[in-house]
């Protein structure tokens, strides 16, 4: 039994909160796995047979595979890829590349959705921030997952961060989503706007928050592949995501192996 609200978002009980925790937990997991694996060398598709593995093994199912036709268990996007890049041998990573790795799983029916971007080696130093400042700017909309703000504050906690730090492109048309026992489901959450509108937000809400930040443009084009979302400039993207959920005592971050708790307590939760 689902529980709606009256704007159609998902309502998770207590007990089915739990199971999305275990799907995030085996999305953390791999991702932590992913990101003490790649070095220079591999290409996007080693990234991926890891993947798959370390997620069948926990007896869970990649998400991604087969999701409206996309081939491979994670988006493996480098350096001016954005989102949604393909896995391939086509290219080996090298060193001072970037390389966005989101990643879903599904474990009893529920799913969990989280996405990193990791140097590769030494990387520029502008690289190096843009990465900081859009795994800040998502928690920074994490942190507005409490009972009683609005679906709107999320973005804008993300866009006034990212413009806080100077001239980034925050691409308009991709943000995140309500998840549970869907991938994407309501609503759609801008990583920009004006605070304190739509929807309010209630303690068993499930949000995946993810800010994409571009070094220059917010452009984005869509390749051939009819997948891989490229910047228009070739500037490099970082990307990052945790599926949180909104409870009583402030946001959970499910897809973070630790709750979320050293972040979050940094924010004073």
């Amino acid at each position: 039994m689902f529980k709606r609200n009256r704007h159609g978002i998902q309502i998770k009980s207590a007990e089915q909160l739990e199971k999305m925790r275990a799907a995030g937990l085996v999305v953390g997991r791999t991702l932590d796995l992913l990101k003490r694996s790649v070095e220079p060398g591999m290409t996007p598709l080693d990234l991926d047979v890891i993947a798959e593995k370390a997620i069948t093994d926990e007896g869970a199912i990649p998400s991604f595979k087969g999701y409206q036709g996309f081939p491979a268990t994670i988006c493996a996007s480098v350096n001016e890829e954005v989102v949604h890049g393909i896995p391939t041998n086509a290219r080996k990573l090298r060193e001072g590349d970037v390389i966005s790795i989101d990643c879903g799983a599904i474990l009893d029916g529920w799913h969990g959705d989280s996405a990193v971007t990791v140097p590769i080696g030494e990387v520029d130093p502008k690289l190096t921030e843009l990465m900081r400042i859009t795994e800040e700017a998502m928690w920074r909309g994490i942190g507005a997952l409490t009972v009683g703000r609005h679906l709107s504050d999320i973005g804008y906690e993300v866009e006034r961060y990212v413009k806080s730090q100077g001239r980034y492109g925050i691409p308009q048309e991709y943000g995140g989503h309500g998840i549970g026992t869907e991938m994407h489901m309501d609503p759609w959450i801008a990583n920009h706007g004006k605070p304190g509108r739509g929807p309010a937000l209630e303690e068993g809400m499930c949000l995946a928050i993810e800010p994409m930040v571009n070094l220059g443009t917010d452009r984005t084009r869509v390749l051939p592949d009819d997948w891989t979302v490229v910047t228009v400039d070739g500037k490099q993207s970082a990307h990052f995501e945790h599926s949180v959920a909104v409870t009583h005592n402030g946001p959970w971050v499910l897809t973070a192996l630790d709750g979320g708790k050293e972040r979050l307590a940094q924010l004073g939760f």
